[in-house]
């Protein structure tokens, strides 16, 4: 009801390419101000567990570390993923992206999992003004022994609830 989800196979990995999109009912600042790294983020991503801003270069510019919960009754154990996160305007929009970095070492108990090249798009509906289009291009490899099956389902969920989640979020 809120996204659709689409998937294709990657040309980074051995992977897929999930695409997810949806309208959100709220202006472009505001969406992207919840997604990207932030004192937003935590309070609404609910597959999200932890979020440190390891480094900034600038304003929008920044490596963090955060942490992922257990999926699917703990059959994708808690991930751990370094990014490199950049927020900038992109034509009417906003556009914030990201890649995986190899920093520093891995915490225990979970596993390091590797985006790569990632991105979310938000731009305003031009004939809805308050409403925004936001696509979403995730290339996640969670690494570790997990069947391909496993992945799709989380990922599909995941993306969808991301979606609800957000709303929820923006209404308050």
């Amino acid at each position: 009801k809120d996204a659709t989800v689409w998937r294709k196979p990657s040309e980074e990995f051995c992977g897929y390419l999930y695409k997810a999109q949806g309208v959100v009912e709220d202006v472009t600042n505001r969406i992207v101000d919840h997604i990207r790294p932030g004192p937003y983020r935590l309070d609404w991503d609910s597959l999200m567990t932890t979020m440190d801003i390891m480094e900034t270069f600038e304003e929008n510019c920044c490596v963090m570390r955060y942490t992922t919960a257990g999926q699917l009754w703990n059959i994708i154990a808690p991930r751990e993923f370094v990014d490199f996160s950049y927020t900038t305007s992109y034509e009417d929009g906003l556009l914030t992206c990201g890649i995986s970095l190899d920093y520093g070492e891995v915490r225990p108990n979970f596993v390091r999992g590797f985006n790569h090249p990632c991105g979310w798009f938000c731009v305003p509906l031009k004939d809805y003004p308050s409403h925004s289009l936001l696509t979403g291009y995730i290339q996640t490899e969670l690494r570790g022994m997990l069947p391909q099956s496993a992945v799709d389902t989380a990922m599909s969920s995941t993306l969808a609830n991301f979606y609800s989640d957000l709303k929820k979020a923006l209404k308050t």
